[in-house]
């Protein structure tokens, strides 16, 4: 990271983790307030919520997208360290308005996000993954054209993707990637059942309390997000004086885009053989368990990246990166 987007990020992050948990233990907690007539104490609930952020940044798809938007960015010399950290913030705004609307008043939403057959739940169900699969083909695209040198033959498919890159140009733009991410309901869904489930009806608990929960969740998972990234960055501007020889930057570039389009492929499928009956392949792939996905990618990316780095640590000197000013 830059000095710039090193100092944002942090100031977010511990914002978010000052708030989320002050409100916790420096209220919620004080004041013995329970989410439920019978129910857990206030800092298990917070722990649940911040437990949710943190394993909600480690899926198969926002790891993707995080990771193959930072290749892009560095590939193409630009500020990258805060993909993963504006990212978060998008998709936990989404968490978070869905909270308000619950304390609000807006109990139906509540009842129709509880109901896995609501016409909500089969909306998101098809909206989530959709625009997260079209996202990740596209920025795939984006990096399999980098392994030829930038050459295209062209085409209506190459136009939509070189519009595509121009609309998400810079860290800030993943705000609205991640909160169209988001609107899938998959993470609003866990939150907003857990204040749910935690109280008979929101007039028992006062509403700061129950909009603590999305801040952990916020807090949670814009940590891993923003680290995720900003490793990711470090790998792809790392580059051993050997990498022509062992195509360090082809290896990292091809693992990021495969897993691409493979998570969009899965997506699509479920989507396919769940919304639209199709049976045959369709059910097969759309079958496939994405959950351990996020972490088997970090892994291996940064598996890569270390053993590149021990190869040629003794035999070349680290190439110096070239300071980009973040917005």
């Amino acid at each position: 990271m830059t000095d710039s987007g090193r100092l944002w990020a942090v100031v977010v992050i511990a914002g978010l983790h000052l708030l989320g948990w002050g409100m916790l233990l420096c209220l919620v907690v004080p004041m013995d307030v329970r989410y439920g007539a019978a129910g857990p104490a206030a800092i298990a609930v917070g722990l649940a919520a911040y437990a949710l952020g943190v394993r909600h940044a480690f899926d198969a798809d926002h790891i993707a997208a995080i990771d193959n938007t930072t290749r892009r960015f560095v590939d193409r010399g630009r500020p990258a360290s805060t993909v993963g950290l504006w990212f978060s913030l998008g998709h936990s705004s989404v968490v978070f308005l869905l909270c308000l609307a619950l304390v609000v008043g807006f109990g139906a939403l509540g009842q129709a996000i509880a109901d896995d057959s609501s016409g909500v739940h089969a909306v998101a169900g098809v909206w989530g993954p959709v625009v997260s699969s079209l996202f990740l083909l596209a920025i795939a695209g984006l990096n399999f054209a980098s392994l030829r040198g930038g050459h295209t033959a062209g085409g209506p498919v190459w136009r939509v993707m070189s519009r595509f890159e121009q609309v998400v140009d810079r860290p800030t733009r993943m705000y609205a990637v991640g909160f169209t991410f988001g609107l899938g309901f998959d993470t609003a869904t866990e939150i907003g059942l857990l204040a749910l489930a935690g109280s008979a009806s929101f007039g028992a608990v006062p509403w700061w309390a129950v909009l603590t929960l999305p801040i952990l969740f916020a807090a949670g998972m814009s940590l891993i997000d923003t680290v995720q990234g900003a490793v990711m960055r470090r790998a792809y501007l790392w580059s051993p004086g050997r990498s022509k020889a062992l195509g360090y930057g082809a290896i990292m570039t091809g693992i990021s885009a495969i897993v691409a389009v493979s998570i969009a492929t899965v997506q699509l499928s479920t989507v396919a053989h769940d919304t639209l009956g199709w049976a045959g392949p369709f059910a097969w792939i759309g079958s496939a368990n994405l959950g351990a996905v996020g972490f088997w990618l970090t892994g291996t990316l940064l598996a890569v990246w270390a053993s590149v780095f021990v190869l040629t640590r003794k035999r070349v000197g680290v190439g110096r990166e070239v300071p980009a000013t973040e917005p």
